[in-house]
């Protein structure tokens, strides 16, 4: 009769040898907090820096594009400068740039330099390579620490 009880009350769940899989405990809980924040902040860190490095290119580019404007300019008018020794007004890029100032920083009758400086958070999250300057010869410069390997930032 006491085996019948002891089975009685297994199945009834009040007795001694209650199944401890019926949930999870707090410390397995927390244990798959601990490895999905973990694991959310490495993926967040690895986007940020890709978004870095993607505005970086679509700045890059746009600076080629005025590059093209100046020499499209030059061709037609022989000059880099209108005749008051002023750069052409260039209409801008056609990409969306609004983390860089892209500008045609100098310009004379034979030569051009055109810069893309990085703004707000870009400025701060990309210490790498800081200003990006492109001439007329096409060479390219970066103000930023890998300022003596401009192929990274280009």
């Amino acid at each position: 009769m006491t085996a019948y009880r002891n089975a009685l009350a297994r199945t009834r769940g009040n007795g001694p040898s209650r199944s401890r899989s019926a949930g999870f405990t707090l410390i397995e809980i927390m244990i798959v907090v601990l490895i999905i924040s973990i694991l959310a902040a490495l993926a967040y860190a690895g986007y940020d820096w890709a978004v870095v490095k993607t505005k970086r290119a679509t700045a890059a580019g746009c600076a080629l594009e005025a590059a093209q404007f100046m020499e499209r300019y030059r061709t037609t008018e022989m000059s880099y400068v209108d005749a008051d020794g002023n750069a052409p007004a260039w209409p801008g890029c056609s990409a969306d740039v609004s983390d860089y100032a892209v500008a045609i920083a100098e310009a004379d009758a034979t030569s051009f330099s055109i810069t893309a400086t990085p703004e707000g958070r870009q400025e701060s999250k990309d210490t790498d390579c800081g200003v990006l300057s492109l001439n007329q010869t096409g060479t390219r410069e970066v103000s930023g620490d890998k300022a003596d390997d401009p192929g990274y930032c280009w």
